[in-house]
């Protein structure tokens, strides 16, 4: 699994506050998650167009209820590949939900059999938030999908934007 967000030395218990270029295919479909113990936002986009759109998210506490979500999903988009947002504590350091959204990425990649990339998500559900509060187009968005796919959307585009550009 690739962690956009890990040091060099892939040290999993200290990730760094920087991001290193991503390889990702330069084509196909990518979901994205923004992992909850209630809820899972999800987002999706093209690599061809390096746009992320929100999905509705999968509310469902019990995990064989959110894997065959996820499964439903997976059959109607056919993704090259799988984006989990990292929450980290603001100095970078891991807590009890990195560790669950590091599970449920690992999780994704042995159910899946599709390549899963983690993104620091430190900020991404207050960003989408704060979005929804300021803008009535993310307001509207965050209102049809819900604050957690809100998250999902900023999670891939940061997949997107941090990704090495096409052609390269």
């Amino acid at each position: 699994m690739r962690n956009a967000a890990m040091s060099p030395a892939r040290n999993p218990s200290r990730p760094s506050t920087t991001v290193v270029s991503v390889q990702a295919p330069g084509r196909g479909t990518v979901l994205a998650f923004d992992f909850g113990e209630k809820r899972v936002g999800v987002a999706t986009g093209e690599c061809e167009t390096r746009l992320a759109h929100p999905l509705p998210g999968i509310s469902a506490e019990r995990s064989d209820a959110r894997f065959a979500a996820i499964a439903k999903l997976l059959a109607e988009w056919r993704p090259a590949r799988l984006v989990v947002g990292l929450p980290l504590a603001t100095d970078g350091t891991a807590h009890a939900m990195t560790l669950r959204a590091r599970r449920f990425a690992h999780q994704l990649e042995g159910r899946f059999r599709l390549p899963v990339t983690l993104v620091d998500e430190r900020y991404s559900s207050v960003e989408a938030e704060g979005l929804r509060r300021n803008r009535p187009r993310a307001d509207a968005i965050a209102a049809q999908h819900g604050v957690d796919s809100a998250a999902a959307q900023l999670i891939l585009q940061q997949y997107f934007d941090q990704r090495d550009p096409p052609g390269r």
